[in-house]
Parts: C-alpha cells; sequence; structure tokens
C-alpha cells in the first residue's frame, strides 16, 4: 500500500501547489478588490457634495472605478473557479486510484481547465491595472491643468496623457 500511495501523492501534489498558488493570487487580488470598493465609496461621497465643474471630473473617475471592480471581480471569480477545478482534480486522481481506472482524460481535461481559468483570472486582474493607470492620468492631467507650471516643457505635459492609448 505504501509503495502505491507515493505516486499517487506525488501526482496529487501538482494540483495542491496550484491550489496553494491561487490562495496568494486570490488574496492579493481581494485586497484590490477592497481598495477599489473603498476608493469609490470616497469618490461616490465627494460627487455629492462636488460643484458642477469637479462634479464631471469625479463622475468620469467613478466610472472608471466601477469597471475597475468589475475586472477585479471577474479576476476574483476565474481564480476561484480554478481553484475549485483543482480541488475536484485532486479528488478524481484519488478516486481514480482507489478504483484503480484510469480517468487520464478527465485528469487532463480538469488540469487544462483550471489553468485556462487562471490565465482568464491573471489577463482580467492585468487589465485591471491597466485600467489604474488611466485614471491616475487623468488624475495627474486634470492636476496640471489647474496649476501648470511655466517652466514646463511641451515633451512632460504629454506624460500622463499618453496612458490613456492604453
Amino acid at each position: 500500500m505504501q509503495e502505491g500511495a507515493l505516486p499517487l501523492i506525488q501526482l496529487a501534489v501538482t494540483p495542491v501547489i496550484l491550489i496553494t498558488g491561487l490562495g496568494s493570487l486570490l488574496l492579493t487580488m481581494t485586497n484590490r478588490l477592497g481598495r477599489v470598493v473603498d476608493r469609490t465609496r470616497i469618490l461616490a461621497g465627494q460627487v455629492r457634495t462636488a460643484d458642477t465643474a469637479e462634479r464631471s471630473h469625479l463622475r468620469s473617475q467613478l466610472r472608471i472605478m466601477y469597471r475597475r471592480a468589475k475586472l477585479v471581480r471577474l479576476a476574483v471569480t476565474l481564480a476561484a473557479t480554478s481553484m475549485f477545478i483543482s480541488g475536484l482534480l485532486v479528488v478524481v486522481i484519488f478516486f481514480s486510484a482507489l478504483l484503480g481506472k484510469a480517468f487520464s482524460h478527465v485528469i487532463v481535461g480538469l488540469f487544462v481547465t483550471a489553468v485556462l481559468f487562471l490565465l482568464g483570472s491573471l489577463a482580467a486582474f492585468i487589465r485591471d491595472i491597466f485600467l489604474s493607470l488611466v485614471a491616475v492620468g487623468s488624475e495627474v492631467d486634470r492636476v496640471l491643468q489647474e496649476f501648470p507650471d511655466a517652466g514646463q516643457t511641451a515633451s512632460s505635459k504629454s506624460g500622463p496623457s499618453s496612458t490613456k492609448s492604453l
């Protein structure tokens, strides 16, 4: 039994490592989601009390925050689904060994599916990072327009605006 269990445990380690990595990734993503939600609430409060000129800019920032929240929610959902499938993979590996049947197609399919969900999660997370830079660029542009520096060159003025094309 001991000799037969060792390869089984070795086979089950790969999805367990994936689950551990996904746990760390989920922690990072949920922290980011919390920050986006907190910032959204702050902006919503500022919109209520802002004058007309400022309200337009704040509403624009609020829309970006909402898009970011949806992206991070998607990333968390995909990562959690990948984790769920990885857990299911461990169960299938053990049942395969206990029943003495080769579920290799199911095992490979579950592993590939888990990795695809992980890649989708990372893609949504990366998109959120780029979108956050757009929001920061908008803030920087606004401040630079309100408080222009007389010695500022034309090349340095185009810096933050160039992030909007990402």
